[in-house]
């Protein structure tokens, strides 16, 4: 994994928004920032229970309109900043989009694919791996996801 930068807590600070927006919405509060060359192209936040798509996660969302942004599938220079570790599906939609950078803040031990539960973005024989740094603002974005689920058990 890569070293923490500034401006990796910067623009993680961005996603981090997002993610309490999704929290204040009832979704889980995953927030997702696409970055190129300095700049915020897309921004998303988990919409599963918004849009009744299981696919809505924020990282997918991010992709999807950083693709419409440059008007191409590829991002190969563009880096992805995430408030959670990705599940497979979204790990495997950055190997396929050549996502240059993944940086994430709360790790998933138990679904995590960018090198906890799985590692996707590294997997051996893929046409692409992506660069990852995990860990940025990690205490504040696994709080905002504890504070939720326990909030959710507290209302069923």
């Amino acid at each position: 994994m890569d070293e923490i930068t500034f401006d990796d807590e910067w623009f993680m600070r961005r996603a981090f928004a997002q993610a309490e927006a999704a929290f204040d919405e009832g979704e889980v509060p995953v927030g997702a920032v696409a970055v190129k060359d300095g700049a915020v192209i897309a921004s998303a936040r988990n919409q599963v229970e918004t849009l009744k798509d299981a696919t809505a996660h924020a990282e997918i969302l991010v992709v999807t309109q950083a693709e419409a942004v440059l008007g191409d599938w590829r991002l190969g220079d563009v880096d992805i900043y995430v408030t959670k570790e990705p599940c497979a599906m979204c790990a495997g939609a950055m190997v396929n989009a050549r996502v240059r950078r993944l940086i994430f803040g709360a790790k998933d031990e138990r679904a995590g694919c960018a090198g906890s539960a799985l590692d996707i973005t590294a997997f051996p024989g893929m046409l692409h791996t992506v660069d990852v740094t995990g860990g940025v603002m990690e205490a504040e974005c696994a709080a905002l996801l504890r504070s939720f689920f326990r909030e959710l058990r507290v209302d069923k």
